[in-house]
Formats: structure tokens, C-alpha cells, sequence
């Protein structure tokens, strides 16, 4: 029978020495890790917690990459603790829970601790995350998860509270250039023991081009030197064309239902918000690129038209409605015009968010006020017997006035004098708040009560005669609105 640790052993042995390169060049020490200064730089705590063996329970997230499982790994070797590793996606509650009990086993005989790794923990489920969490929670294992997803969108808030979250960032390009660099040099894992060069430009181009991932860039540095041409002396030269080839289009990292989604769509409404049209459309470009939903992003415009744009330019609203009606109808890639004369149109507009907040105050007022029933000069008439209620007793019809408006209460008793709709100084709302200026009786202006009859603020001499008048004209034609 074949001893499993030797079979084990000669397999590490193989993805050391023959596997890919991103595998080969892991690095062995936090000394060579690349990126990460945040975390892993002289004095931060979370090095210093590796150095001293004394780890807490903790997540990992970020981009693919960027170093998660390496630096697991890492621990793996520096650590005093068994350190066991699962992949989320190939194990189930009866595994873990076997893991738990030989994880009790261990500290109970052996004082030794477990450091239990698993990897994608974003696709645990609730019961698999359950039957992971008394164990963290008694500390029979330090568990660490590492994630590419949102952790607060994927695991049970119980989990999130009892471990450290740390976030990895994608790498700069200098720091890639210094893994490409380092790989080309080494010996024993990298590209050292053949006979090849690189064009600064090709490690340039890989670098710039492998969007923050390492994983990547060694990838398509393998890929070059294996489509490339000896050359004199038997050595291999690996070409920016070369480099190209191997990476032909950037690395892009876009989930639909993910971070990137909610980031991207955040930034593209900010930018419009801002002012900023070129913002903008790079934002918006990014989500295309990166196969968003087009209707997705022509729904967000119509919701920006009307919350930060509003009656500042009234013509922002029917052109992102339209622009949606668009993409609708011709789809991509031609939909993608219209998006963008949206997107650079709602940018360069005047900005109001008066009508967002007028119906988010007046929302407010419906939950605080008493169920106010609609004053009786407001209430319809249309119908039978409606005047018998004194259903639209004291209405005043504002045609019948000169510039057709006549002062009189459409509020509740109890809110009259509120104002909710305060246009702003920008675009159209400056004309439309010098009209309602003409419109303001002091009374309302300074929010003072009225009564409950909609002649509230008639002078009340004229009273009589706004009656007299209404009643003849009443009596010549019966086509005003109920």
C-alpha cells in the first residue's frame, strides 16, 4: 500500500518544479510578498500577528490575485497550529463538522490549535456557516475564509462579528513588474534557468494591461515565452508583440451581482451628480466593458434625471426616458450611443434635488400627521347628491381670477403654511421659484394656520363678491373640472 504523505509529497514536489508559474513563483516568505503594505509592512498588525503565531479568526477579500490564498498559505508554513485547507465549493456540513471534532481532539490531547483555511467562502451556504460558527465562536479552530465577494452580501452577520476583516487591494502595476522581474531572474522556480530575455516594454505592457493581478501576469508571461522565437544563440526574446498576443485584451473583473456592480453604477451617479460628463462616461464605459445590463444603467440615468437634475432642466428627464426607449429598442452595441448622450447631457445639466427632497419631506408629513380627511372644499363633486355633503362648498375656481390663481388652502388644516417643494437657484427652478413668489400669500409664507374654508386668505370683504361672481358663471357654463 502506498503511504498517502508520500504520494502527497511527491505532488507538491510537481507543482513546484513543473507547474504553472504564478504556482512556482508563490512566494516563501512575507519578505517577497508583493503588494499588501497596508497589511503586511513593517509594524502592521496583521504581520505582526503572523510573526508571533497568534492569529485570530479572520476573513480575506479582495480581487482575484491579489494574495489571499498565498498568504494563507504562508501561515501554513510559519505556523505552530495543524492548518488544514478546504475549498467552499467541494465540501459540505458533514466535512466540516469532521474537521471541528478532530479539531477538539488535537487541543483537548495535544494542546495544539487548528487553523482551518477555506477558500471561497462567499459559497457557503446559511447551514454551512452554522455548522462552522460554534467553533469559531469556542475557538476549537481559528478559521480563516478568503472571498472575492462582498463578505457583508454573503456571510451570516453571527460569522462577520466573530472574525477580523482584512481587505486586499489590487496591486500596483510596479508591484507586477517587480514579480515579472523577479520570475525571469529566478533559478529554481522562474524562467532564470533558460536562456530568454524581455523587452522592457513587453513587462511594461503585461503589468499595465493585468488590472491589479498578479495571478494573471505571470500567466501571460509563461504564455509569451511559449509562442516566442529563438533567436541568435539560442536565446528566447520575449516582444512587446509578444506580450500583446499572450494578453490580448486587459484583465477585467466585473461581477454583475457583485461589488463591481454596486461600485461602478455608485461612481457613474456621483460623477453625473458631480458635473463631471467625462467621469461619467468612463464609469459608464467600465460597466459596458464589462457586460453590465444596459437597461440596468438606462434605469439608473432616468433615476438621476429626476433626483439630481429635476426641474433644473426639465428636458433631462424625457431624454433619459428616452435614451432607455432607445437601448430598448436597438440594443448593444448601438445602444450604447444613445447612453452616452444621455450620460454626457445629465452630467453637464444644471443640478437640483429639490423634487427628491419635497416628496421625501412630505412622505415624512404623511407618517406624522393624523389621517387628515381632504378638506371639504377640495372633495369631488362629481357626482349625485355631493353638494348635500357641502363637498366643494367655499372652492374657488383660480381660472375665474386674474392670472388665473386666487388664494385659498389646499393643505390640511393641520399643515397649512407647510412647504415641502423649495425650488433651487439653478436653471428652470429660478423661474420657477420667482412664479411661486407671486403665489405666496405672507400668511403661508410665514406658515401660519389658516381656516378650514378654501377662502382662508381672501380678504373678507371680497368674499361676498368672489361668491356673486362664481355663482354667475356657474349658472353660463357647467364645464369646470370636478
Amino acid at each position: 500500500m502506498i503511504d498517502i504523505d508520500l504520494i502527497t509529497l511527491e505532488w507538491e514536489r510537481k507543482i513546484r518544479e513543473e507547474g504553472p508559474l504564478p504556482q512556482r513563483m508563490r512566494p516563501r516568505s512575507l519578505d517577497e510578498f508583493a503588494g499588501q503594505e497596508n497589511l503586511l509592512g513593517e509594524g502592521k498588525p496583521l504581520r505582526r500577528l503572523i510573526a508571533a503565531d497568534k492569529l485570530p479568526s479572520m476573513i480575506f477579500y479582495g480581487p482575484p490575485g491579489t494574495g489571499k490564498t498565498t498568504l494563507a498559505l504562508l501561515i501554513a508554513s510559519t505556523t505552530r497550529a495543524s492548518f488544514i485547507q478546504l475549498n467552499a465549493v467541494a465540501v459540505g456540513v458533514k466535512d466540516i463538522r469532521e474537521v471541528v471534532a478532530a479539531a477538539r481532539e488535537r487541543w483537548s490531547l495535544h494542546n495544539r490549535r487548528t487553523i482551518l483555511f477555506i477558500d471561497e467562502i462567499h459559497r457557503f451556504n446559511k447551514a454551512q456557516q452554522d455548522a462552522l460558527l460554534a467553533a469559531v465562536e469556542q475557538g476549537t479552530v481559528i478559521f480563516i475564509g478568503a472571498t472575492t465577494e462582498n463578505p457583508f452580501f454573503y456571510l451570516n452577520g453571527p460569522l462577520l462579528s466573530r472574525t477580523q476583516l482584512f481587505v486586499f487591494e489590487p496591486l500596483q502595476a510596479e508591484d507586477i513588474l517587480e514579480l515579472l522581474e523577479r520570475a525571469l531572474a529566478d533559478d529554481e522556480r522562474g524562467l532564470g534557468k533558460l536562456n530568454v530575455e524581455a523587452e522592457p516594454a513587453a513587462l511594461r505592457y503585461l503589468a499595465d494591461r493585468a488590472n491589479g493581478d498578479a495571478r494573471t501576469a505571470l500567466s501571460a508571461l509563461e504564455t509569451a515565452l511559449f509562442i516566442s522565437e529563438e533567436c541568435y544563440g539560442g536565446k528566447i526574446e520575449i516582444t512587446a508583440d509578444a506580450a500583446a498576443a499572450a494578453l490580448q485584451s486587459r484583465a477585467y473583473t466585473y461581477d454583475r451581482a457583485g461589488d463591481h456592480h454596486y461600485d461602478l453604477a455608485s461612481a457613474l451617479i456621483k460623477s453625473i451628480r458631480g458635473s463631471d460628463p467625462d467621469a461619467a462616461l468612463y464609469w459608464m464605459a467600465r460597466m459596458l466593458k464589462g457586460g453590465e445590463d444596459p437597461l440596468f444603467i438606462a434605469r439608473r440615468l432616468v433615476i438621476s434625471a429626476a433626483e439630481d437634475i429635476g426641474n433644473a432642466d426639465p428636458q433631462a428627464l424625457p431624454l433619459a426616458v428616452a435614451a432607455a426607449q432607445a437601448v430598448q429598442l436597438i440594443g448593444l452595441p448601438e445602444g450604447q450611443i444613445p447612453l452616452a448622450q444621455a450620460v454626457a447631457y445629465l452630467a453637464a445639466a444644471p443640478k437640483s434635488n429639490a423634487s427628491y427632497l419635497a416628496i421625501k419631506e412630505a412622505l415624512e408629513a404623511v407618517e406624522e400627521s393624523t389621517a387628515d380627511r381632504v378638506p371639504l372644499h377640495l372633495r369631488s363633486t362629481g357626482y349625485r347628491g355631493a353638494s348635500r355633503l357641502g363637498h366643494g362648498e367655499g372652492y374657488l375656481y383660480p381660472h375665474d381670477y386674474p392670472g388665473h390663481f386666487v388664494e385659498q388652502s389646499y393643505l390640511p388644516p393641520g399643515l397649512a403654511g407647510r412647504k415641502f417643494y423649495r425650488p433651487g437657484e439653478e436653471g428652470y427652478e429660478r423661474q420657477i421659484q420667482e412664479r411661486l413668489k407671486k403665489t405666496v400669500s405672507p400668511q403661508k409664507e410665514s406658515g401660519a394656520d389658516g381656516e378650514e374654508c378654501g377662502r382662508q386668505h381672501v380678504d373678507e370683504k371680497d368674499t361676498a363678491g368672489f361668491e356673486k361672481r362664481r355663482e354667475e358663471k356657474m349658472k353660463k357654463g357647467k364645464n369646470k373640472p370636478q
